[in-house]
């Protein structure tokens, strides 16, 4: 499961990289599709663990995930996770989403009609990935990668369809 989040923070990582970003809440939609069932099976297991585990264990991932100005997933009956992130001012300035990309990563972007291709390689977790970006004016957006990753036990590959929508100007205060 840390794996699935890490790539959707990676893909939104990317993502960040838009032509326009609206500052305020937007809401991000994810769906992961391997072409293995095993693999997506476990994928679905894994997301239903995810959102039964234990209150205090929860509270500790809640906590974490707000500093980033980040929502907690929800995990959605057609297997995709929505969260909601808060962009300020600043980063809508730099095209950047509150995800806190963690390890060695670059990122490509080639501007073409309506969006822009993509593409991203990190070594530290090994993975790589490249798709297409296209906006809805500055409010929305809708991508698709495909991902490898190749930390674990040997390279995997699935294709994310994500969405994005902006819903306020306004975000929830952080806590402190």
């Amino acid at each position: 499961m840390k794996r699935l989040v890490l790539t959707l923070a990676m893909l939104a990582a990317v993502q960040a990289s838009a032509q326009t970003i609206k500052p305020g809440l937007w809401e991000m939609t994810s769906k992961v599709k391997t072409g293995n069932a095993q693999q997506d099976q476990a994928m679905s297991a894994a997301a239903a663990q995810f959102a039964a585990m234990p209150p205090e264990q929860r509270a500790q991932i809640e906590a974490m995930m707000a500093k980033n100005g980040i929502s907690m997933p929800k995990v959605g009956g057609d297997g995709g996770i929505t969260l909601t992130a808060c962009v300020t001012p600043e980063m809508a300035a730099r095209k950047e989403l509150p995800m806190n990309q963690k390890g060695k990563c670059s990122s490509k972007q080639e501007p073409v009609s309506g969006g822009m291709n993509v593409s991203f390689t990190c070594t530290d977790p090994a993975s790589s990935g490249n798709g297409q970006l296209r906006f809805d004016g500055d409010n929305a957006y809708t991508m698709t990668m495909h991902v490898t990753n190749a930390a674990g036990a040997g390279p995997r590959s699935a294709d994310v369809e994500s969405k994005g929508r902006w819903l306020s100007a306004t975000c929830p205060a952080k806590p402190m």
